[in-house]
């Protein structure tokens, strides 16, 4: 469950920091980085992560790889090959049977003394009773897959966390510990970034994993840069330590050109409740792997929108606004788990949607609107305790 010390050293030390359970680890207590009087042989080698300051940036840099970590402690160890080979072995049969029987009563010969219509709804009434059977026997292997998917979606979160964390170290080490030489060179960078649209126009503005804590204040001046950010259409502020909802509501009424944001993994509570109504031509916006609680109603004013993955969040549900977003067609709201237990009704408004991901979550019931998505091909809602419809027939097939 643990990351490997030896496939990765820095999020396996980082990790140790963190317990399961009890209060969040304080880097400024130096008590709390060892249970030893002696460092730890990483940090002998790696000197700056006795910093509070380094240590305090990565550990928020692995706040989702902690969630995870709790979340899949409670399911239980990743299964085995052969347990997930025969999960998909007894799936296959199931599959395979039900299809024979549905074929076979296909085949059966209409009894004379029985009228047409009433031997089709004798047959439909059987294939139905047919395939409730099998159902019973395909919870146990699809979790068994589930759980498999889980573990592998973690080993490769594991992966990336470990790329971040060399690059916090590598940036540490070329502008030392001190937090304040720290912001003042990542905005330096920014403002070198930004100073680019003076020779040329950008559309696309990539400042992602550069330990941005703020916004430098030429980021709110946009307009001053010539008419290189008259073109801007991409802004990637991942995997930075912005706090974007103290920070971006000044400069909102400059991004009214953008087309594509990307704010996951910054541990975001909330959006800015104004944020959405100045980003009217936004077309893909991710928020995935954040705390989000809620998304302002004012989403509704996206009429570009056309791509919104909102997975590993805390949303408790949707705005009914959600409805207006009629170019909507892919919609992620996987992975809230226990928050997410209802949706809104007018999310059979959103006629355009192709791709829908509810697994993993509390979700009891889809809305009565949700048979006007006649564009939806794909749809996965595993991992809801869902009773309207019935999951034998969400299922079937």
């Amino acid at each position: 469950m643990d990351p490997s010390p030896t496939t990765y050293p820095l999020l396996s030390y980082v990790m140790s920091l963190l317990p399961f359970d009890g209060p969040a680890f304080n880097p400024q207590d130096p008590s709390a980085t060892s249970s030893s009087t002696d460092p730890p042989h990483i940090v002998n080698q790696m000197p700056h992560l006795s910093s509070p300051n380094v240590l305090s940036s990565m550990i928020h840099a692995v706040s989702v790889v902690s969630q995870t970590r709790s979340f899949l402690q409670n399911l239980g160890p990743r299964p085995d090959h052969e347990s997930v080979n025969m999960a998909r072995s007894k799936l296959a049969e199931i599959v395979s049977s039900v299809t024979k029987s549905v074929e076979e009563l296909g085949l059966c010969p209409r009894p004379l003394e029985v009228d047409l219509l009433e031997w089709r709804a004798f047959l439909v009434s059987e294939e139905l009773e047919v395939r409730k059977e099998a159902d019973k026997e395909k919870p146990t292997h699809r979790l068994i897959l589930q759980l498999d998917e889980m573990h592998e979606a973690y080993e490769k979160l594991l992966k990336e966390a470990e790329q971040r964390l060399v690059k916090i170290y590598e940036n540490t080490e070329k502008v030392g510990v001190n937090s304040q030489e720290v912001e003042e060179e990542v905005n330096e960078d920014v403002a070198m970034v930004l100073q680019e649209t003076e020779r040329r126009a950008l559309e696309r503005v990539e400042l992602s994993e550069r330990r941005i804590r703020v916004l430098p204040q030429a980021f709110g001046k946009i307009n001053e840069w010539i008419a290189g950010f008259g073109k801007l259409e991409q802004l990637n502020l991942a995997s930075n330590l912005l706090e974007i909802t103290a920070n971006l509501d000044w400069v909102a009424p400059e991004l009214e050109r953008l087309e594509r944001l990307d704010v996951s993994f910054k541990s975001l509570s909330y959006l800015p409740t104004h944020l959405a109504r100045y980003l009217g031509n936004l077309q893909r916006l991710r928020i995935q792997l954040n705390k989000t609680r809620s998304l302002p109603p004012s989403i509704g004013e996206m009429s570009s929108l056309w791509y919104l993955d909102a997975h590993f969040n805390e949303l408790g549900g949707l705005p009914d606004e959600i409805g207006k977003l009629k170019k909507l067609q892919f919609l992620d709201l996987s992975n809230n788990f226990t928050k997410l237990r209802e949706l809104p009704n007018t999310l059979g408004e959103l006629t355009d949607l192709t791709e829908l991901y509810l697994n993993n979550n509390e979700i009891c019931a889809l809305p009565d609107t949700f048979g006007r998505l006649e564009k939806l091909m794909i749809l996965k809602l595993e991992q809801n305790p869902l009773v309207v419809p019935p999951p034998d027939i969400v299922n079937q097939g």
